[in-house]
């Protein structure tokens, strides 16, 4: 009961941000469907309905619109919270093909390799928002790599995080952030900030966008910058791969 608690607390502070639009969420669904439309457009005539694997799916507020939409061959939810895996469900409602949900980590997704998740074909649509920050820069070039692997041919990495700019240390970035936040975030409450300055202190851990790139590169993906955000963190990367 004590970690339901935790959980509903910390989400709500979660849901604050959201609601207030004060990451540019809007903006980012905007910029994730475009992305897929896009790539959707460009697939040859023919070629059969795609798999969408969205590794740290959360509870599916924003995204659910534009899966309900897509004509997808099937959807697998991951996330290290089990309990926001019920609220992602009942988000995506009704949809013509199979949904699978998993609590999981996304570096051991990605390196398990395909079929590992009930699924023998390569993923085509490959989704995370806000999740990857949370690995080390080591882990992250590991995804990377193993990701490349589990990617179809012709298929796509729509990646929507928060990235330091080139040659920003983590703790001017932090510092920054916690600047915006104190500055911007009055909807917030003061526990709700608190929540979200000791999460961002103890856990993010933004890519460098120069390096982030050179270690994609050198994992075997092409990368192109779909949407960047009015702070200079929040930015949609498309990768494609090589």
């Amino acid at each position: 009961m004590a970690s339901m608690d935790f959980f509903e607390r910390q989400w709500t502070s979660y849901r604050a941000i959201v609601e207030h639009d004060l990451m540019e969420h809007q903006a980012v669904a905007r910029a994730t469907a475009a992305a897929i439309d896009s790539w959707l457009a460009a697939r040859p005539a023919g070629e059969p309905a795609p798999h969408l694997v969205d590794l740290g799916c959360g509870d599916l507020a924003l995204l659910a619109p534009v899966l309900q939409r897509l004509p997808l061959a099937s959807y697998t939810g991951l996330d290290l919270t089990a309990a926001v895996l019920p609220l992602a469900q009942q988000a995506l409602g009704a949809v013509p093909y199979p949904s699978l949900w998993l609590e999981g980590d996304l570096l051991a997704w990605a390196k398990a390799g395909p079929g590992a998740d009930g699924s023998a074909r390569p993923v085509d649509i490959l989704h995370s928002a806000f999740a990857i920050h949370h690995l080390t820069d080591p882990d992250k070039a590991t995804f990377l790599q193993a990701a490349r692997q589990r990617i179809a041919p012709g298929g796509v990495f729509i990646w929507v995080d928060v990235f330091r700019q080139p040659g920003e240390s983590r703790d001017a970035y932090v510092a920054r952030y916690k600047q915006r936040i104190a500055a911007q975030w009055a909807q917030l409450t003061a526990e709700q900030h608190q929540h979200v300055t000791s999460h961002l202190s103890a856990y993010d851990i933004p890519a460098d966008r120069q390096a982030i790139e050179a270690a994609a590169a050198a994992s075997g993906w092409r990368w192109s910058w779909g949407w960047e955000g009015a702070h200079q963190a929040e930015a949609m990367a498309v990768l494609t791969p090589l």
